[in-house]
């Protein structure tokens, strides 16, 4: 185990994102943990940078020993950008993002800022894994809270790091390569376990419609996003997996 592993770690749900930290805490096993994260909300930024504001980043004092915290004015993107490079003692073995709050399987990883970010240090080589957990009942919050995710979490980072190599079917985290896990939103006795390399299912875990909520002055109409759960997907792909009430874990894939 190389406890002098430099793991940076960031999300788009803010570095007051209870996911965050409960990641960063995890990790402490693994390595020395650099968190830096966006000062506040910065969800389906999708892979986004920065270019016409400056970046203003803060140490933020969480007390916890072994993890390096810092906030930043920018995108998830812009965090690992500044945050591997120029904040950092020295550049990152691996790169974490999440926990997101949500789902972030099937075509929904396009919009992603956790996803968008881990694929930005994919491309720059780093290893990378990104974490998420979702809520297909309420997206607000989950009557299971955290239970699959707390319960599996120190598994699937041994599997991902102790592990000299992969078992059939496992995944281990290697240079440019995106590493997306997803815990589902149950009990810790309905999950059925891990379903290893699935692949990203073609559909998206909800359907997107806008309602009219308002009429405008000068012929104006405003719109809200609102989601309906969906309750069919491909078998062996990463949103049939979740449905099913395993832990899905896959490859995503770059541009290139």
């Amino acid at each position: 185990m190389e406890k002098n592993r430099k793991i940076l770690i960031t999300n788009d749900d803010g570095i007051n994102a209870h996911g965050l930290r409960r990641l960063a805490k995890a990790a402490r096993k693994y390595g020395e943990v650099w968190v830096i994260a966006p000062d506040g909300q910065r969800s389906a930024a999708s892979h986004s940078v920065t270019i016409n504001d400056p970046l203003d980043i803060y140490p933020v004092d969480w007390n916890i020993d072994g993890i390096h915290a810092f906030s930043c004015t920018g995108l998830p993107t812009d965090c690992f950008r500044v945050g591997s490079r120029y904040i950092m003692s020295e550049p990152p073995d691996i790169v974490f993002s999440g926990i997101n709050n949500g789902f972030n399987v099937g075509t929904d990883i396009q919009y992603s800022a956790t996803v968008g970010a881990a694929l930005d240090a994919a491309m720059c080589g780093y290893p990378v894994v990104a974490f998420s957990e979702g809520f297909l009942d309420d997206h607000r919050s989950s009557a299971h809270g955290h239970q699959v995710t707390d319960a599996y979490l120190p598994s699937v980072l041994a599997d991902l790091f102790e592990k000299e190599s992969p078992e059939k079917d496992r995944i281990l985290p290697s240079a440019g390569k995106v590493i997306n896990v997803n815990f589902p939103d149950c009990s810790v006795e309905e999950c059925r376990g891990i379903y290893w390399n699935c692949r990203v299912s073609m559909n998206t875990p909800y359907v997107d419609t806008y309602r009219l909520r308002a009429e405008l002055p000068g012929g104006g109409k405003r719109y809200t996003i609102h989601w309906v759960d969906r309750d069919h997907a491909d078998e062996g792909t990463d949103l049939r997996a979740i449905l099913d009430h395993f832990i899905a874990i896959g490859i995503v894939n770059n541009i290139s």
